[in-house]
C-alpha cells in the first residue's frame, strides 16, 4: 500500500481491523446462542453413538439454513454462526477492494479482486 501521508493506510488498517473483530465477534455470539439452544432443549437426551445419521437437509443450503434459524432451530443458529464466520474474510477482501478504488490505487485494485474471484469460485464451485 502506497502511504499518500495523510495516514490512510492507518485508517484502512484500523477499519479492516474492526471489521475483522466485530464480524468474527458476531459469529461467535451467534454459535454461542445457539449452542445454548441446543442444550436447553436437549439436556435429557442420550447420544445414540451406534447409528450414523447425516445432517438434516435444512442444514445444507444457505437459505434453508437462515429459514431455519428463523424459527429458532439451535443446529441453524449454530450453522449460521458457522457460514457468517466464513463470509467475514470474503466480507473484508469486498471491503478492501472498494476501499483501494476509492484510493485510485489500480494495481493493489486488481490484485484484490482477483483474490476476491478466486475466493467466489471456491465457494460457490464446491471443489475446494
Amino acid at each position: 500500500m502506497r502511504d499518500d501521508g495523510s495516514g490512510s493506510d492507518r485508517r484502512m488498517e484500523l477499519l479492516i481491523g474492526n471489521l475483522l473483530r466485530i464480524g468474527v465477534s458476531i459469529a461467535a455470539v451467534i454459535v454461542a446462542v445457539g449452542g445454548a439452544f441446543y442444550l436447553v432443549r436437549r439436556a435429557g437426551a442420550v447420544p445414540r453413538y451406534g447409528t450414523f445419521l447425516g445432517e438434516p437437509d435444512f442444514l445444507e443450503h444457505v437459505g434453508k439454513v437462515v429459514r431455519a434459524a428463523l424459527s429458532l432451530r439451535s443446529e441453524a443458529i449454530i450453522q449460521l454462526g458457522l457460514l457468517v464466520l466464513i463470509a467475514v474474510p470474503i466480507f473484508r477482501v469486498a471491503v478492501s477492494v472498494v476501499l483501494f478504488l476509492a484510493r485510485r490505487d489500480w494495481l493493489y485494485t486488481v490484485v484484490t479482486l482477483v483474490v476476491l474471484a478466486v475466493l467466489l469460485f471456491a465457494l460457490l464451485s464446491g471443489k475446494v
